[in-house]
């Protein structure tokens, strides 16, 4: 959940909306100046409404709770299926958060807390509290069961949301993780915590549901705030080598664990850090560590946090060559400043400014950004019809400047009165009823698009370099490597790409990548380019645009988001012999104009 320095850990447990936290690119030390001189416009707001099903709305705190969990299902990841991975890894995002699920935050679902320890604002006091282990454990593993359930998945389905943002922190990894932080001694509480998540990644999998697992709370906390798992306000992460070596091995776990399994679209690696300089040498850190674990996890999506600075990050990832992400936090809540504004200067905004700056970064950095916090809040006064236009207005701008969103949050106590933070209230409300990458359809893949290439049909894997390579589940992969499938003609451009710092093959950054398509290469001479390669490196960009369109579709009517490092990724995997290096904005450019036409010809279908 959102927060900025001191004064966020205010906002969440007020729970109050309307300052704008739009996507420019400020610093932070000016932004943190500019949210604490707007803390004083703060309207207090109860949290003494509760749900009738709160879990423990308790007045005696005296007696530890205890719970008969069922046991825990769905323990099996699938087969790995590198060509199902691509739909589920490059594809658009239309995404809402699993907040206050595995880390909580007391403004969302305040009954947790009722007996926990110490100051009662974050996680730790929640496994400290409740008369010990058990009674902590207890509580919280029914929480886990009964917050979110399957049906919900099956319901996110049903309404065109195709991707979860999953929140948890190092603790839920298990005991052995807590060992030697501050939640040491507790780590017993957390014991059957990450066999949950297990099963969560595998409920979402059968209602063709990605999985963004997000680091939210690390180690001795990435920014003081309750929402990280801390209630001491102190950020240790950054000046503690320790700390920043436990957080790094869990998420070397989460990379071993996850790499493989197809809907897991990616790994977050902080949540809103603080914007320090050591936060850049720590991803990299974090990045190297993960990468280096196998193969597979070199091609692997992994997505950081900009501190809440765009342009920052945005030169960062467009200078690198692999699957990166830049994720951003858009946020309005109530000062003096916006109190000024009204509904409909807010909705400008969004649609000028805010687009402007979301967009020139996105463009920049190859479409590698995504909005993954953002809600539907707005000043108390406004009209319904005002609220929706607001809201839909951001669902529009994000889906157009950025590869994908993440909605905060699907749930929370209280979610009926709550349009503005709840998004089961907002379906319908504020929000659209479904969220269908191809708007017009009902989900369901219209016939004449043909079903979606498995690893066991006309794709290989990103290192295959023989006549048929096996998945490591043993199945049969492809038989046709992209220089055979080239060679007849036959090749799929929704092949699993190769990560380009795997391979070698492909030099071209985002940043370079992105110039005018029909400038070529500095550093090769036009003289020097044949036209006759120009022109099959355009042609096969746009075969390979046209069936990238048609074969996404055919995959619960996806749409490619990830586009540019689809391309770089593509072209890295057919090599030299196929594009050159010199001919990769002509291949861009053919696949831009194919991929329009493909998603026209799907269109046509519905």
């Amino acid at each position: 959940m959102f927060n900025l320095g001191g004064f966020a850990t205010l906002l969440h447990a007020l729970a109050i909306t309307n300052i704008l936290i739009s996507p420019v690119a400020v610093s932070a030390s000016s932004a943190d100046r500019s949210i604490h001189a707007r803390a004083a416009a703060i309207v207090k707001r109860t949290l003494s409404i509760r749900d009738n099903n709160s879990l423990a709305s308790r007045a005696d705190c005296s007696h530890p709770p205890s719970y008969n969990a069922p046991p825990i299902t769905d323990q099996e990841f699938a087969p790995y299926n590198e060509a199902e991975a691509t739909y589920y890894r490059y594809r658009q995002q239309q995404s809402v958060n699993l907040g206050s699920w595995f880390l909580h935050e007391k403004w969302m679902t305040p009954s947790v807390f009722e007996c926990a320890a110490g100051h009662k604002g974050g996680e730790i006091d929640i496994a400290h509290g409740w008369g010990g282990v058990n009674g902590a454990r207890a509580v919280l593993e029914k929480h886990w069961d009964t917050f979110i359930k399957e049906d919900d998945l099956k319901y996110l389905q049903s309404i065109g949301i195709n991707t979860v943002r999953l929140p948890i922190g190092y603790f839920n990894l298990g005991p052995e993780f807590t060992k030697g932080t501050p939640f040491d001694g507790v780590g017993e509480v957390y014991k059957n915590a990450w066999p949950r998540i297990v099963r969560t990644i595998n409920q979402a999998a059968k209602y063709n549901i990605g999985v963004l697992v997000d680091m939210h709370g690390a180690v001795g906390s990435q920014n003081g705030n309750d929402h990280s798992g801390v209630s001491d306000g102190k950020t240790q992460l950054f000046h503690n080598k320790g700390f920043q070596d436990k957080t790094i091995d869990a998420l070397v776990f989460l990379m071993k664990k996850l790499v493989k399994v197809n809907n897991v679209v990616g790994i977050q690696i902080l949540n809103e850090p603080k914007n320090v300089n050591e936060l850049i040498p720590f991803y990299n850190r974090a990045i190297d560590a993960m990468r280096a674990t196998s193969e597979e996890a070199k091609a692997f999506p992994l997505y950081i946090h900009d501190g809440f600075d765009l342009r920052k990050f945005s030169n960062y990832v467009a200078g690198r060559k692999d699957f990166v992400v830049q994720d951003n936090h858009s946020y309005f809540v109530f000062s003096a400043s916006d109190k000024a504004k009204s509904a409909d200067q807010h909705i400008q905004d969004v649609k000028h400014g805010v687009k402007g700056s979301l967009s020139s970064a996105s463009q920049k950095q190859g479409r590698n950004l995504v909005i993954d916090e953002w809600s539907c809040a707005l000043n108390g006064g406004a009209s319904r019809e005002v609220s929706k236009d607001f809201c839909t207005s951001q669902m529009k701008t994000y889906t157009q400047a950025t590869a994908g969103w993440s909605f905060w949050s699907y749930n929370k106590e209280n979610c009926e009165h709550d349009a503005g933070w709840c998004f089961k209230s907002a379906v319908g409300k504020n929000l659209p009823k479904t969220f269908f990458s191809y708007p017009d359809s009902n989900g369901k893949v219209p016939q004449g698009i043909a079903t979606a290439p498995t690893a066991s049909s006309s794709t290989s894997s990103p290192s295959s370099t023989s006549a048929s390579t096996s998945t490591s589940s043993g199945n049969a992969a492809a038989t046709t490597t992209a220089s055979s499938a080239e060679a007849s003609g036959t090749a799929s451009a929704t092949i699993s790409p190769a990560a380009p710092a795997a391979t070698g093959k492909c030099k071209t950054s985002k940043a370079r990548s992105l110039k005018k398509l029909q400038k070529r290469s500095k550093h090769v001479p036009v003289v020097h380019i044949k036209r006759d390669d120009a022109q099959e490196a355009n042609q096969r960009g746009y075969k390979d645009g046209v069936r990238a369109a048609k074969d996404f579709a055919a995959f619960d009517l996806s749409k490619l988001g990830f586009t540019w490092q689809f391309i770089n990724d593509n072209v890295a995997k057919l090599g030299s012999g196929v594009v050159k290096s010199a001919n990769i904005d002509d291949y861009a450019d053919g696949f831009f104009k194919g991929l329009r036409d493909g998603e026209a010809e799907v269109q046509k279908l519905l």
